[in-house]
């Protein structure tokens, strides 16, 4: 049962909660004992609660996962897992996530709190609705994005007032967001084909010239976005004139290696796999990462 519950709880799904660091990074408040060390434990907290509801979720569609070729091998819809065993691991990590994150400050557990409510109407009602989709799940992860900056606002006191994050940046969570659920969609849609509406009911809405259109649409955005945000003249100003805009190589590259997954290699339905299978995608990532520590942190003369 256990090995079951820690298959349900999809903990390579966290990586999605790595966002949580931007506030810090960007905040330039990462190097900060305290805060790191508050910003690791957030991570956890949230990562939890977000668990919770995944069990959920998979309790939820446990009748629609055995119409999908991979999904019907999930514990609940295979009926490894019982439907009430499900439900007190989902309780527990949502008590164990929510009361940990409201431990690290207010603010952070507040975030965490809309971050539950809005999955769980994804959960229950919104994942039926065409577009309104995949418009929850990057609302998500600009919830994630704001969770992190109301970390350090919470770690900080009385200088929260201070703590500030781009409104570019958080534009720019939203439309990758939306290309990584689009893309998830679009290969659902070429898998599932004429089982698709029962999988999942909003996917009979949609087709693949569409998709298409909605990727086009969010990749264009988000590289637009992240660009304007690294030599928008507020950031300029903020990070006194270092050259963030060196790192835009490296978020083009990741979004043209995805739809090189999408429409070459016929993949795209889970984001998180292929950020920790396809070696590219990571070695990318990792090298971003360390572009943009190096630019924020290095010492200005």
């Amino acid at each position: 049962m256990i090995g079951s519950i820690l298959r349900t709880m999809r903990v390579y799904q966290w990586t999605k909660n790595l966002v949580i660091f931007a506030g810090p990074i960007f905040t330039l408040r990462i190097l900060e004992l305290p805060i790191a060390v508050a910003s690791v434990a957030g991570f956890l907290a949230f990562s939890l609660a977000v668990s919770g509801i995944y069990v959920l979720n998979d309790v939820l569609d446990a009748k629609n996962d055995r119409h999908h070729a991979v999904k019907r091998n999930r514990p609940v819809a295979s009926g490894k897992l019982g439907a009430p065993a499900a439900l007190t691991a989902s309780a527990l990590l949502l008590a164990a996530g929510l009361a940990g994150s409201y431990a690290l400050g207010a603010r952070f557990g507040n975030a965490a709190v809309a971050y539950v409510i809005l999955t769980a109407a994804y959960s229950v009602a919104l994942k039926r609705v065409v577009l309104l989709d995949v418009l929850a799940i990057a609302t998500g992860f600009v919830l994630r994005a704001v969770a992190g900056v109301e970390l350090v606002r919470d770690q900080t006191g009385h200088l929260a007032h201070e703590i500030e994050i781009s409104p570019w940046l958080l534009i720019c969570a939203l439309f990758l967001a939306l290309f990584l659920a689009i893309g998830k969609r679009r290969h659902e849609l070429e898998t599932l084909e004429d089982n698709a509406s029962q999988h999942r009911p909003a996917l009979g809405a949609y087709t693949k010239p569409l998709l298409d259109q909605l990727v086009a649409v969010s990749t264009s955005a988000t590289v637009l976005a992240y660009a304007v945000y690294t030599v928008s003249p507020e950031t300029v100003a903020k990070y006194y004139g270092r050259p963030l805009y060196l790192t835009i190589p490296f978020v083009l590259y990741g979004i043209f290696r995805y739809l090189y997954l999408m429409y070459a290699e016929q993949k795209g339905g889970n984001p998180s796999e292929h950020l920790l299978r396809d070696r590219a995608t990571l070695v990318n990532v990792l090298l971003w990462c360390g572009a943009v520590l190096a630019i924020l942190l290095w010492p200005v003369a």
